[in-house]
């Protein structure tokens, strides 16, 4: 059944991607090595960087790294964005990768190979009338940092980003309009070595590691922040979180309970300190159940406090499901997330279930809360796409999903939410960041690379890149 959904005028339909996942060129132009450099391919993936001791090591004789080359955008980026202009995009979310502008991180000056860069594919996007926006760190630190300085949690690499955001913000002021400061920042609460550069040793505190770096990346947020409304008090820039609902597996008071409080600590915890410019009040026992002494500085709530940001950049894939005690066989697939089954949803090929209302009930719980612009930068299926004998693709799931979250922000708007923009990830193929791997598709282009790195690199239109220029035509009333 199709329905009938208005959008507001203005609303900034377009798609999503990182640097890492899609640019290549890993040694190119003068780039360093970055996290995603180092990462493995397939699906242990995960599991790999679950282990204490990851080493951050590049080891072809083990392992693949299909990021090295990803879809080769560096190289074919006029390419893309013909296409996604050819949608009909209004704008393109993208990363700068912070190790094309800065290789080691913490040299004095940036590398002016990289900048170029960038300029070419904001200039590129500018001429087809896509306006960029830009995520400044996207699980990429450089290697070096965490090496010679552990990563996020030395305070000291807050001064390589500030010098980092000073330097995108000073060269892009007048080409990027929307900017955001760090992919998906509670994800460090689950898996901190894509999001703060570190892995937890053997008999180390995980909570005083991650809350310590977290900490760092808010200051460093809240200085970028400011000083991008100091180079462009019309540029808007905000924070970027996983947002899942969490839902108690039955109604029993304590499971009730316990999913609250994962939904308080993982939905909640980041999105207040830099929406609201302090740490939320349930923080305080969290802290000292978990023995956490969290180091500030002189002058850190007060840089909180005055970098709160314009508006919550957000992914959306999936809800969750929680009781207090769960065996292995309840567990549920998905991202880094846990949870049990929720026996109510079908799930992708992936195991991640698939729950449309549970975008419309996060939007309605983020913008009660916090009362500020939302912005859909994330929300898509990964699926196994066939390519028939004619060379289409006719991925009818991927726009049946699509068309149900769509339909939920509708509704979500109807509630009264004020909601800027929808880019569904992964808008063309590119490498998965849980997995590794290309086989996990997103996109409404097809990119014909394979996981065990065959394939042309040769761009394709999917059914549902037609389908998704009929909605952006029409502003989301043919769904």
């Amino acid at each position: 059944m199709t329905k009938q959904t208005s959008f507001p005028q203005g609303f900034l339909w377009g798609g999503a991607t990182a640097a890492n996942q899609m640019e290549g060129g890993f040694h190119e132009g003068n780039k360093g090595l970055n996290i995603a450099d180092v990462l493995p391919g397939g699906k242990e993936r995960l599991r790999i960087l679950a282990e204490p001791g990851f080493d951050f090591e590049i080891d072809t004789d083990k392992y693949t790294y299909p990021n090295h080359e990803a879809i080769d955008f560096y190289h074919r980026y006029k390419e893309d964005i013909a296409l996604f202009a050819e949608m009909g995009f209004k704008v393109f979310r993208m990363s700068i990768a912070w190790t094309r502008i800065f290789p080691k991180g913490d040299e004095l000056e940036p590398n002016e190979e990289g900048l170029a860069f960038y300029d070419r594919v904001f200039d590129e996007l500018i001429k087809h009338g896509i306006e960029p926006v830009v995520t400044i760190s996207h699980y990429e630190m450089p290697v070096n940092l965490v090496k010679e300085y552990g990563g996020w949690k030395n305070r000291e690499v807050i001064t390589f980003f500030d010098r980092y955001a000073k330097a995108v913000l000073d060269r892009y002021k007048d080409k990027v309009k929307y900017w955001m400061t760090f992919n998906e920042i509670n994800s460090g609460l689950l898996m901190p070595i894509m999001s703060l550069g570190f892995s937890i040793q053997p008999g180390e505190h995980k909570y005083q590691s991650v809350v310590q770096g977290l900490h760092h990346q808010f200051i460093a947020s809240a200085k970028a922040v400011q000083y991008c409304h100091e180079v462009n008090p019309e540029a808007q820039i905000g924070c970027m979180i996983i947002y899942a609902p969490v839902y108690s597996y039955d109604s029993k008071p304590e499971n009730v309970f316990y999913a609250d409080q994962e939904a308080r600590l993982f939905n909640n915890y980041c999105g207040d300190v830099m929406v609201r410019g302090a740490y939320p009040a349930f923080a305080k026992r969290f802290f000292k159940e978990q023995g956490v002494e969290l180091q500030m500085e002189e002058g850190d709530l007060e840089t909180i406090q005055a970098g709160t940001v314009d508006y919550i950049g957000f992914s959306y894939y999936m809800s969750r499901t929680e009781k207090l005690e769960k065996s292995e066989e309840e567990k549920a697939q998905g991202n880094i997330m846990s949870g049990v089954k929720n026996p109510f949803l079908k799930a992708s090929d992936w195991g991640w279930e698939i729950d449309p209302l549970g975008l419309r009930i996060a939007l309605n719980d983020m913008y009660d809360r916090y009362q500020i612009p939302l912005f859909i930068v994330e929300n898509g299926l990964g699926a196994y796409d066939k390519v028939e004998a004619d060379g289409s693709i006719n991925d009818d799931y991927r726009i049946a999903y699509m068309r149900d979250h769509i339909n939920a922000m509708g509704e979500a708007i109807e509630d009264g939410v004020d909601l800027m923009g929808y880019t569904s990830w992964g808008c063309i193929d590119l490498v998965s960041a849980s997995t590794g791997e290309y086989s996990k598709r997103y996109g409404f282009i097809y990119v014909d690379k394979h996981d065990d790195g065959s394939g042309t690199l040769e761009r394709s239109r999917k059914k549902s890149f037609h389908w998704y220029k009929q909605v952006i035509d029409t502003n989301g009333a043919v769904l």
